[in-house]
């Protein structure tokens, strides 16, 4: 007598359920890569953190801000990301060439590239934009003097010992106030007592023409992905300028 049952019998799906079913693999596998890449890079830029900021802080009674949105709008997005390394693990450690260093860091680092290469595409052929910077070699050598142009979209508007600050939004070239219109800042503060350097980007978003009084706070969508931006901005100027 043969008693090995005869093999089970394999049910064809229709073909809708097939199609569902290999849709929910590719999904399930695409789902799986964002969520390891998200925590890679969580890890990657874990030391940079947002603090603080909002217009009670003193950046927006300096006549910088002042002139940049003399009605005052509320800004749609604002964030202040932040980053400590000791002194010791920096090619240089003079308080002006680190934040010059720093803002070539920003400009010509990894994190601007496809941002640069797609403004490149899009502006450099344009009427005007010949003196801007475009190519990467020249973002990491210039000193980002006042009245420098980055790629037609930032102007340095202010240079000292710690902080560089550019306006972006729009074109240069569009010298009235914008629906589209911010500030961007970066500066280096240094603790002598403790041997670090602290690194700050800080990012203002406004409607500063006279309709902006009105306006709404960007969606959270849109705010956390610039953070993300900013922590990839953050990461890959900084250490740019380890030893």
């Amino acid at each position: 007598m043969n008693t090995i049952a005869p093999p089970p019998q394999i049910k064809r799906l229709p073909p809708g359920r097939r199609a569902l079913g290999i849709f929910l693999g590719f999904a399930g596998g695409i789902g799986a890569n964002v969520l390891i890449g998200y925590a890679g890079f969580s890890f990657w830029t874990r030391n940079t953190r947002f603090i603080p900021y909002d217009t009670t802080h003193p950046d927006f009674s300096l006549a910088v801000f002042r002139a940049h949105n003399p009605s005052a709008n509320a800004p749609v997005c604002i964030d202040h990301a932040v980053k400590t390394v000791p002194l010791s693990k920096l090619r240089v450690q003079d308080q002006r060439e680190l934040t010059t260093d720093f803002c070539r860091g920003v400009w010509s680092g990894l994190g601007y590239a496809y941002q640069r290469r797609y403004m490149e595409k899009k502006y450099r052929a344009l009427e005007g934009r010949e003196g801007d910077l475009w190519d990467r070699e020249e973002l990491g050598k210039s000193a980002y003097e006042v009245g420098t142009v980055i790629t037609d979209h930032f102007e340095v508007l202010e240079h000292d010992e710690e902080k560089v600050i550019v306006r972006c939004g729009d074109s240069p070239l569009n010298k009235e106030h914008r629906p589209s219109d911010g500030l961007f800042s970066m500066e280096v503060t240094k603790d002598e007592e403790a041997q670090t350097a602290t690194f700050h980007l800080k990012s203002v978003f406004v409607n500063t023409t006279p309709e902006g009084k009105s306006s709404e706070p960007l969606p959270w969508r849109f705010q956390f992905a610039h953070r993300l931006y900013t922590k990839l901005w953050m990461e890959t100027a900084v250490r740019k300028l380890y030893k």
